[in-house]
């Protein structure tokens, strides 16, 4: 529902940005590898009634960077992300920076106001985004903390709280608990009260276990499959394994929760095609099969800040690029290599 302003109400305080001003970004023209990816001066985006226009201090880099450069699985060319090449040709959504000025219709942010969440283009000096895909920066993080944030972060949270419907008490598993949505879900599982396992590769077992697991495997030395332990919710963030074998992980009555996955084919993805075909087979096992495809909102950005307020969920940012090695960082995080989240700062 739109609030505008009554007549005697002050107008918003705006900033303007010249229409002929310019500005750095990264910039693709045709699907392909991080070799396509340029840095130009391109004009500043116009902001719309309902965006805000952010000067942005950092961005946050995820999977979903990758697979918008790539065009990768198809099926997202369908989906409306461009059939031919990219839709939008500035990459990057995770931002963190200091509104600029503000549309017409917008009353929540003001000019000067330090804000984060997702956005169009990213990966630039200047980028719009949506009112309720915002929030206000915590006061204690830097914009590069506050970056590595809202992707990852909303997808975790949605897929415990939402999708999951984890409750105190529950024994968890994580699998992929060392990936940028991994090492939320852990955090947020335990700040719910969960007794919270983590599955990553050896060299990772001392980062998960930093951030709070109570139990780390190394899948390299320990099947999880068939340990024979079992768990009332089991989130796989891994994309590797068969519904047969993640569901011998759960209870009789537990709750699988398949989060992205990497791999597969290139027309729909094989952890797409894993997913549809677990909420397929749902309704006829008693066990609660279902696939989460998180998307930013302001009110689980608020949440997250909370949690990040009150020390339940630190941030781990495995490093920063300056705006010109953007490529150099999705090239990083596609490796799998990092050890938290990946950053570009303007």
């Amino acid at each position: 529902m739109e609030h505008p302003q009554s007549d005697s109400a002050p107008a918003t305080p705006v900033a303007p940005v010249p229409a002929a001003a310019t500005m750095r970004a990264i910039v693709q023209d045709a699907y392909g590898d991080a070799d396509g990816l340029r840095l130009e001066q391109i004009a500043v985006p116009l902001v719309g009634p309902d965006d805000v226009l952010i000067e942005v201090c950092a961005a946050g880099v995820h999977i979903g960077d990758w697979h918008v450069m790539t065009g990768q699985p198809y099926l997202m060319r369908l989906m409306g992300f461009g059939f031919r090449g990219p839709k939008a040709h500035v990459r990057g959504m995770d931002v963190a920076g200091t509104v600029k000025t503000v549309g017409a219709k917008v009353t929540q942010f003001h000019a000067g106001d330090e804000v984060f969440g997702a956005c169009d283009g990213a990966f630039a000096e200047y980028a719009t985004a949506r009112v309720e895909k915002l929030a206000a920066k915590p006061a204690g993080l830097t914009f590069v903390q506050a970056a590595a944030i809202p992707t990852s972060g909303c997808t975790a949270l949605q897929a415990l709280r939402d999708t999951g419907k984890i409750t105190a008490g529950q024994r968890v598993l994580i699998i992929g608990a060392s990936g940028g949505v991994g090492l939320f879900a852990v955090q947020i599982a335990k700040a719910l009260g969960a007794e919270v396992t983590g599955v990553c590769s050896g060299a990772k077992v001392d980062l998960v276990r930093s951030v709070g697991a109570d139990h780390v495997i190394d899948y390299t030395d320990t099947d999880i499959t068939t340990s024979g332990q079992r768990y009332d919710l089991v989130l796989d963030m891994g994309g590797d394994r068969t519904l047969s074998q993640l569901r011998r992980c759960l209870t009789p009555r537990g709750t699988l929760v398949l989060v992205g996955g990497e791999g597969g084919g290139r027309l729909i993805g094989g952890a797409m095609v894993r997913s549809l075909r677990a909420v397929a087979l749902s309704p006829f096992v008693k066990q609660s099969l279902r696939m989460v495809l998180g998307t930013t909102r302001s009110e689980d950005l608020q949440a997250l800040a909370a949690l990040i307020d009150s020390g339940k969920i630190s941030l781990v940012i495995d490093r920063s690029y300056p705006l010109d090695e953007a490529a150099d960082a999705i090239r990083h995080l596609h490796t799998g290599r990092p050890r938290g989240k990946l950053v570009i700062t303007i």
